[in-house]
């Protein structure tokens, strides 16, 4: 699976930078995230609940940052392993530009791998989710960013969408 986009985020370059490095706002920002934590400068450790059609499952994991060019980007690597649901690997590309001083558009490409009983689920869905996990990830992380709100940190018990389409949630 591969995805390529951008996200205009209102704050500057900086700070956008400073907290793409920062577990405690990835973890604001992560949906299903229960655990981030910073191991070395640039290795990180998680646990995310992660649902994809009647699969779901704890995914423990390990994420690391390489090729740093502070504030301007990196390349992220993470791999998970959630048990009998399947496994979960992949990387991304992460490019800071400035817009004006105070506006900074945050590109990514993505390459990411699923197996198990995910894989099992078809590309269709698993794109379906994964654009959309992303998209509530910027969303969030766009808010917390710019101070305009901050990302809900627990889940408010309503049924996702991907549980109404699928009848699961």
């Amino acid at each position: 699976m591969q995805m390529n986009d951008s996200q205009r985020i209102p704050a500057a370059k900086e700070k956008v930078w400073a907290a793409l490095n920062d577990p405690e706002v990835l973890k604001q920002c992560i949906t299903g995230c229960q655990n981030l934590e910073m191991s070395s400068p640039t290795e990180m450790t998680a646990t995310v609940v992660f649902k994809v059609g009647p699969v779901k499952a704890t995914f423990g994991g390990k994420v690391t940052l390489s090729d740093l060019d502070p504030p301007n980007g990196y390349r992220i690597f993470g791999e998970g392993s959630g048990g009998v649901a399947g496994f979960a690997k992949g990387g991304a590309s992460v490019r800071l530009e400035s817009e004006s001083a105070d506006v900074t558009i945050l590109h990514y490409e993505v390459d990411a791998q699923v197996g198990g009983k995910l894989a099992q689920l078809g590309g269709r869905l698993i794109d379906s989710t994964a654009k959309k996990l992303a998209g509530e990830f910027f969303t969030s992380f766009a808010a917390v960013v710019s101070g305009t709100t901050e990302a809900p940190a627990e889940p408010t018990g309503k049924t996702s969408w991907l549980g109404k389409l699928t009848g699961t949630g």
